[in-house]
């Protein structure tokens, strides 16, 4: 029981005593401004009616009643009207050994209720980016803090395994791939396979180019008369337009057209087509190239020290999302347009009409997530919810999902969350992937692994390490800093990403708080048998609030759950750990001659570090003993 909760009922019955008719909800206990004396402040204000007093005297009034029947209370003072209330360093220290005496302080794995959480869920045409990173360390996390707030976790993605843009690659390297493989170019599968997605895009733009020069003379080259007319239409416009943004529109409209009227995109849908319709030559490619990538995919996975429970595949749950919508058909949630396209009407939602499938019967996107949701709760029949780990961007998707799914008569609908991201930009710019101007994930953690490296050695603490044991704490040390880099701003912020400042030793970062870890496991490597603390010892003011922030970690847990937040763990461990290295500077341990007090300092020690190992963990980072 936290100390508000505590005191809560104490407080409520001195007050009924003081004044009459108070109701509990009326006590307001927060934690004292750092500015003023005292440990929690009961606001005032709402008493004045009853008391006929001021601010102070009524502060002052229920401070000496207070301080008169709760020996939890030593000391009280008025600010405007703030009651600040000193708490007793006896409590402190009981609250110490509590915590002393539980290994899994603030961790509730009574798994009340099954949620899934969905990450990563990459597409077969590329590999992991940094990108990619922020969304699996983010569905990582949130899925341990989850696990310790009283759920059962499955942890899941959905591989978007077919589509358009898988076909692009297929065609690409069909067209351009004399045959390379993993083994024949040294490749990963993921890499390779990224490569001819780049490679389609270049032809595509090329020949889009060649379009637009050919048809802007007249040479529209055999062309229908609807894709010239359009073609006209839309240079009109463009010469026309004096607006800026009006301007980048058409142009941006100009481009997909465009781009639709190439060769290599015809074939592209060509090959999608004859992949919906189980061609053997097709989804012979399909399974070749998709075995290459998840290869790939899984020794990324292996090195972010990151994994799922259950994987869905849309080439899988498409057919389901298929079937359901033609159940809205003829239950008339849905309509068909005279091209044989599959709409739904969101407009009464003050949204707009949404494709489901497209005229020659191919899924889209929806028609997918309409299936895989369908499909995760009839795998989990006990399923309480499901949390999205997915990026902004697609902030509309996922509200048209979860209405069309609400409007197919599933209950459960109400019980999906999008867990929407900002994205992670370099100083460079924004990263596109069909243009190659990604930072690979692979790249990305060699980099600041080698970095981590660097760093250690620099700092000369690893003489006795085998070569295994170096560049494992190297391992550990460029992983922990890049997912703490990415964890520690709040999800819905756009972040800039810096791999240098990831890895540095001062700061908010990974391996500040890792070198705390390995501080204090140094320390009680040199402590004899540590005992329980005993409750008469007088406390530092150091060493207090200290104290108190552990008694918090149970708090932020619940608020990081809450908010599908894993910054609120970051932050308060590095919080906690510059609260440590406070008292460390403040207070001597082994040359402190009173052995209570040293005993003390030593259990302090010992649960700073469980408690950073504990938050760690649930963030997906190893801490070391030595570094």
């Amino acid at each position: 029981m936290n100390l508000e909760a505590q005191l809560t009922p104490s407080i409520h019955k001195i007050l009924q005593e003081l004044y009459g008719d108070i109701q509990i909800d009326q006590v307001q206990l927060q934690k004292t401004r750092k500015e003023f004396e005292g440990d929690i402040t009961l606001v005032v204000f709402p008493f004045l009616k009853q008391s006929k007093k001021g601010p102070e005297q009524t502060g002052a009034e229920i401070g000496e009643k207070l301080l008169a029947e709760l020996n939890i209370i030593t000391g009280h003072n008025t600010v405007k009207g703030f009651l600040n209330l000193t708490i007793s360093d006896q409590y402190w220290l009981s609250s110490l050994n509590t915590i002393n005496d539980n290994e899994a302080f603030g961790l509730d794995r009574s798994a009340q209720h099954l949620l899934m959480v969905e990450y990563s869920s990459p597409n077969t045409n590329k590999p992991l980016h940094l990108g990619h990173l922020r969304n699996i360390f983010l569905g990582h996390a949130v899925s341990r803090i989850l696990e310790v707030n009283a759920n059962e976790v499955v942890k899941t993605q959905i591989i978007n395994d077919r589509g358009i843009h898988i076909c692009k690659s297929m065609l690409a390297w069909q067209k351009f791939g004399n045959g390379e493989t993993p083994a024949s170019s040294g490749l990963k599968g993921d890499k390779l396979v990224g490569k001819y997605y780049v490679e389609f895009d270049k032809a595509m733009r090329e020949e889009s180019k060649a379009l637009k020069d050919a048809w802007s003379t007249g040479n529209y080259n055999g062309a229908d008369q609807a894709a010239i007319d359009e073609f006209n239409g839309l240079m009109s416009k463009l010469s026309q337009s004096e607006d800026e943004k009006t301007q980048k529109a058409i142009e941006s409209k100009l481009k997909e057209f465009l781009n639709n009227q190439t060769q290599v995109m015809h074939d592209a849908k060509e090959m999608l087509r004859k992949w919906e319709a189980n061609d053997e030559e097709v989804y012979g490619l399909w399974k070749t190239m998709n075995g290459w990538v998840y290869e790939g995919f899984d020794e990324t996975y292996r090195a972010m020290g990151v994994e799922f429970d259950h994987l869905y595949y849309e080439s899988d749950t498409f057919i389901t999302g298929k079937d359901l919508v033609e159940k809205g058909l003829n239950q008339r949630v849905f309509y068909r347009k005279d091209d044989g396209s599959v709409w739904v009407d969101l407009t009464n939602e003050g949204l707009d009409h949404k494709l489901l499938l497209r005229s020659d019967g191919t899924a889209v996107y929806m028609t997918q997530d309409i299936g895989t949701a369908y499909q995760r709760f009839l795998d989990y029949p006990k399923l309480n919810g499901i949390v999205y780990t997915v990026g902004n961007e697609q902030d509309y998707h996922f509200k048209v999902l979860f209405l069309i799914l609400a409007k197919l008569g599933f209950e459960w609908a109400k019980n999906c969350y999008h867990l929407s991201y900002g994205m992670v930009d370099l100083p460079s710019g924004k990263m596109k992937s069909r243009e190659g101007t990604v930072v690979d994930a692979d790249d990305l953690i060699e980099e600041v692994v080698n970095k981590a490296k660097e760093m250690t050695q620099e700092r000369g603490h690893i003489e006795g390490m085998s070569e295994v044991e170096k560049e494992e704490l190297y391992h550990m040390i460029g992983l922990g800093g890049l997912k703490y880099y990415l964890l520690k701003v709040d999800p819905k912020k756009r972040m800039m990403f810096d791999p240098a400042e990831s890895v540095d030793l001062n700061g908010n970062t990974g391996p500040f708080i890792q070198y705390a870890h390995a501080r204090i496991s140094s320390l009680l490597n040199k402590a004899d048998n540590i005992q329980s603390v005993d409750e008469s010892t007088e406390l530092h003011e150091s060493e207090k609030s200290l104290i108190k922030l552990l008694n918090d970690y149970p708090e932020v847990i619940k608020e990081a759950g809450n908010s599908y937040s894993p910054a609120l763990i970051a932050n308060y461990a590095y919080e906690l750990v510059k609260g440590y290295n406070s008292f460390y500077q403040s207070v001597s341990i082994f040359k402190e001659e009173n052995t209570q007090k040293q005993n003390m300092r030593l259990v302090l020690s010992r649960n700073v570090g469980k408690v950073i190992k504990s938050s760690m963990y649930l963030l997906g980072i190893e801490v070391p003993n030595r570094m």
